[in-house]
């Protein structure tokens, strides 16, 4: 993955609007997942990347320290040629004195050589610098999207159970409401008493029958009074006599 590339994904990964996203979701839940999923993905590559990054860094702000070392030490070697040199003039050696002259030169463009190398890098690494802080930044950010993302996919998921525990009370409600009990006592109350009105009805339809046949029977014996009474006043004085005697 390319610097460009890093930036990037990184940018656009870190400043996405979850809750835009969210809103014009079909399912919030299942696009959470694969966010997540999305990010933890470019997390871990962009982590790769930087890490690549950071090291050919190191590595240029070694060979920066190395090259500067070798200048300081160039330096020292070039110093101490031209005072061997100056020593060897003053004692009358001038061919040995030449010849550590021109040590000193040899040590001085060696010094020249690893100033301009250090001297070359040093533009590099200060705008590699300048993207790895840049880039850690995006991952960081990047990290804290991430962690966004799961606490509002834990929300959602938590809110979603809450959402089905109150459907499942409130249909446990509504059998409640169906299947009352005190509405069933009721019409089980109203069922015996009917049952006991009716017995009472038959009761009272079974007394009022045998009423009538006392009724009856009395209704009987006073008529045959009266066809015996009649019977006898038909029969007149004559017959009563008779029936004295």
């Amino acid at each position: 993955m390319s610097k460009q590339s890093i930036f990037g994904r990184i940018s656009q990964l870190a400043k996405a609007n979850i809750n835009a996203l969210l809103d014009s979701a079909e399912d919030p839940a299942v696009m959470l997942d694969q966010m997540v999923r999305d990010y933890t993905n470019s997390i871990a590559e962009a982590e790769s990347a930087i890490a690549q990054t950071i090291g050919n860094l190191r590595l240029m702000e070694q060979d920066h320290a190395e090259d500067v070392a070798n200048a300081d030490d160039w330096g020292r070697k070039a110093v101490a040629a031209s005072r061997k040199g100056d020593e060897l003039r003053a004692a009358g050696s001038s061919a040995d004195a030449d010849k550590f002259d021109n040590l000193a030169k040899v040590a001085l463009g060696r010094q020249l050589s690893a100033e301009n190398e250090a001297r070359a890098a040093e533009p590099t690494i200060a705008s590699q610098t300048v993207v790895v802080a840049q880039l850690k930044s995006g991952l960081d950010a990047m990290r804290g999207k991430l962690s966004q993302l799961s606490s509002k996919r834990d929300e959602l998921v938590a809110r979603a159970k809450t959402a089905q525990a109150q459907s499942q009370v409130l249909d446990a409600v509504k059998s409640i409401d169906l299947l009352d009990p005190t509405s069933e006592i009721s019409r089980f109350e109203s069922k015996i008493r009917r049952e006991e009105a009716k017995v009472a009805g038959q009761q009272e339809l079974a007394s009022s029958s045998l009423d009538a046949q006392f009724e009856q029977l009395d209704a009987s014996d006073v008529q045959v009074e009266l066809d015996a009474r009649l019977a006898a006043l038909k029969a007149g004085p004559t017959q009563r006599a008779v029936t004295s005697e």
